[in-house]
């Protein structure tokens, strides 16, 4: 079975791979310019023009594996010598076009951009196109069509736009690292950085000995959708394999935001979601006068984390999800006393291979501490549905929900809009940056509709309520 959705992925996870095997093996620093050559061996290019821009791309992609660019604060950088240029320029008139009568077109574009030569064919002004794209709608053979760069597509809140020099640029003031354009660029010129480093020098000093404090891996519940071609249980066991001395489920996570999120919803009448730290960032970004709304509670990576922070003085937490802006969150000053370390399942699965961890021949650890609604909190809704079993286990009855379950930050964009605007009929917002939750997150291995399935699943795993959950906990720390 495939491990990735895209041959864009599998470069990715090549490169990651291949540091971390060089890193592990104390052998990166006189190894590093050695990468390049050893993924794109031989004279024949496979990808572009020439093997040695193929090279040079590689060698932009090692830096990034390295951690990018350390003047730049943001998590997702554009490698510009990758970026081919993608056609851009808006609403463009194709050889599609017949030359009609009608005049659809025309007539729908409030700016007189568009015209007609000799053989009726139109023909659009760049001067006044505002690109609102009313002339390719009406058009009735398709033949306007708008040439925005991939990421540009992927990018719903316009972070990105055109350089001078004709690559994509991202608009650090208005990104919100949710990773979508990383998914999306068919170059593969859009990445997140890594910090694969860090977590291979906490895990190095562990398994060789040099330290003794213990390393806890946070793993979100969205890799119940990952690493189909093995049995999660044997995820698990790899984990353990790779040095973890132990895992715990970020779901735990939930169930405590989901208990304390209720209650402080229900005091405060309404409430916006903190769970996705991309939404958060959206919400501060675009708009600020809703700040005060956006809960209290920290994210269910960071409660679970704190809590194992203080019941485990001096260990080292890495945290292992679907999400880039993860790697943002644990920078922000509430959150990094608790989370060292922040990768992503294809980070995940390059540990695993560069260790030569085959996780199909090991036997099946398990989990099985969170409740079912800390669990589908990787899913949209799920959050809603914790809150309300939340308000329900607490006794919070005088409380009626209204949730606003937003599914891509499309969704949000348009609940937000709402309250700022006063007409929101939902006392709750619950914001997932992805589509369909932390299961469509940029750092997955594979997108696709059965992972809701699977997650559910998953969940269902699970006979423990929130507070079952939380109790047991806290029993299992005294």
């Amino acid at each position: 079975m495939r491990k990735f959705d895209t041959r864009v992925q599998d470069l990715k996870y090549r490169v990651l791979r291949e540091v971390a095997r060089e890193a592990f093996a104390g052998t990166l620093t006189e190894n590093v310019i050695d990468i390049p050559t050893r993924i794109i061996p031989g004279k024949e290019p496979t990808m572009r023009c020439c093997v040695y821009k193929e090279r040079a791309v590689i060698g932009r992609q090692v830096k990034m594996a390295m951690g990018g660019h350390p003047d730049n604060p943001n998590v997702i950088e554009v490698i510009r010598i990758a970026c081919e240029e993608c056609p851009g320029g808006g609403y463009t008139v194709t050889e599609s076009c017949r030359g009609c009568l009608a005049h659809r077109c025309k007539d729908a574009c409030k700016f007189g951009a568009i015209t007609f030569d000799e053989h009726h064919t139109a023909h659009i002004d760049k001067s006044k196109c505002v690109n609102c794209g009313a002339c390719a709608k009406v058009c009735p053979y398709s033949a306007i069509a708008n040439r925005k760069r991939p990421c540009q597509n992927a990018c719903k809140i316009g972070a990105i736009k055109t350089a001078e020099d004709g690559t994509a640029e991202i608009d650090n003031n208005k990104c919100i690292s949710c990773g979508a354009c990383v998914y999306q660029c068919p170059f593969g010129a859009i990445q997140d950085k890594s910090y694969i480093l860090d977590a291979i020098k906490i895990l190095k000093a562990h398994r060789e000995g040099s330290s003794t404090d213990r390393v806890i891996a946070v793993v979100a519940p969205s890799i119940a959708s990952q690493f189909k071609y093995a049995k999660l249980g044997q995820v698990f066991t790899g984990l353990k394999e790779m040095g973890f001395d132990s895992i715990v489920e970020a779901a735990l996570g939930a169930d405590m935001v989901a208990k304390a999120e209720s209650a402080e919803l229900a005091e405060k009448g309404f409430l916006i979601s903190s769970c996705c730290p991309s939404f958060v960032s959206y919400v501060g970004k675009a708009f600020p006068q809703l700040l005060p709304y956006v809960s209290q509670n920290l994210s269910p990576m960071a409660a679970i984390s704190a809590y194992l922070k203080e019941q485990n003085p001096g260990c080292h937490i890495i945290f292992i999800g679907p999400c880039t802006a993860k790697k943002a969150e644990i920078k922000r000053e509430t959150v990094r006393d608790f989370v060292d370390v922040a990768i992503t399942f294809e980070e995940l699965q390059a540990l695993f291979d560069s260790l030569d961890i085959d996780i199909t021949t090991l036997p099946e650890g398990t989990l099985d501490s969170a409740s079912y609604f800390g669990r589908i909190f990787a899913r949209c809704g799920g959050l809603s549905d914790a809150v309300a079993e939340g308000l329900k286990e607490q006794g919070i009855t005088d409380f009626t929900l209204k949730p606003a379950t937003c599914d891509g930050i499309e969704a949000c964009r348009t609940a937000l809009l709402k309250k700022n605007k006063g007409v929101l009929d939902a006392n709750f917002i619950e914001g997932m940056a992805c589509p369909g939750g932390c299961i469509g997150g940029a750092g997955c291995l594979t997108h696709g509709e059965r992972n809701k399935v699977d997650v559910e699943r998953y969940g269902l795993l699970s006979k423990k309520s929130i507070e079952d959950a939380i109790s047991a906990l806290d029993e299992e720390n005294k």
